[in-house]
């Protein structure tokens, strides 16, 4: 889990757009996110698992 602190800065408005930090919509967790879904590569693999996100399937090959 993020810091509260953490989460709460980068909800802000930047001084500066390039400031801008992408956090887990879920969590807050700032590495290893995924802009398509807006969630962490975590939290990502748990909503895939329960069927949460729509149109996600495990690979199979």
């Amino acid at each position: 889990m993020a810091k509260t602190s953490m989460i709460v800065r980068a909800s802000r408005k930047p001084k500066f757009s390039t400031r801008r930090v992408n956090r887990c919509k879920v969590c807050g967790r700032p590495r290893g996110y995924m802009r398509r879904f807006e969630l962490c590569r975590v939290c990502f693999r748990n909503l895939a698992h329960e069927g949460e996100i729509p149109g996600v399937t495990k690979a199979s090959w």
